[in-house]
């Protein structure tokens, strides 16, 4: 894993790959060329709960695919950026375009593609199921695989280290 010191204070835009991150990496497709994705509901309400406490969110993937465009409209995901398979200039443009720096960007990702973005990030988060590769440049793994329950278990991570973790447990009158 990654050494060096990371602010999980200063996280502001949580960006998440799809495939593997979002999703367990299976395709369905169908005949008729339509494809499915299975996505957790872990994931979703981590997300939003990461939304609530203000944080920001982008997908960023490799493929285009109708399903991610459509879960993300569902979790009101303003940055949906699709058929990336260069992603380090789309990361450079989305810093421009929301005025963040690298070091206030999460990224999660679980394979090669993303090891470029991870290496640019404040925080860089590999997923348990992914390649050993990108593993090393991780700041943090999750325990859990993508597609069942990571993004919910970095949303967590992050939501507990900036102190919002807590009154989110009070709206749902969870004893703490």
């Amino acid at each position: 894993m990654r050494q060096g010191p990371v602010d999980l204070k200063a996280i502001e835009l949580l960006v998440l790959d799809v495939d593997g991150v979002l999703t367990d990496g299976g395709l369905i497709v169908h005949s008729d060329g339509s494809e499915s994705k299975r996505f957790h509901t872990l994931d979703g309400h981590g997300i939003r709960l990461w939304q609530r406490a203000g944080g920001k969110v982008a997908l960023l993937s490799g493929r285009f695919s109708a399903p991610v465009s459509r879960r993300a409209e569902e979790l009101e995901i303003a940055y949906v950026l699709q058929k990336c398979h260069v992603k380090l200039p789309v990361l450079e443009e989305l810093l421009r375009e929301t005025g963040l720096k690298a070091e206030n960007v999460a990224y999660v990702g679980d394979d090669l593609t993303d090891i470029v973005v991870m290496r640019r990030v404040g925080l860089a988060v590999a997923t348990a199921n992914a390649r050993p590769e990108v593993k090393k440049h991780a700041h943090f793994v999750t325990c859990l695989e993508g597609g069942r329950g990571a993004i919910r278990e970095v949303a967590e991570l992050l939501l507990s280290a900036q102190g919002h973790w807590q009154d989110l447990l009070r709206k749902y009158q969870v004893e703490i």
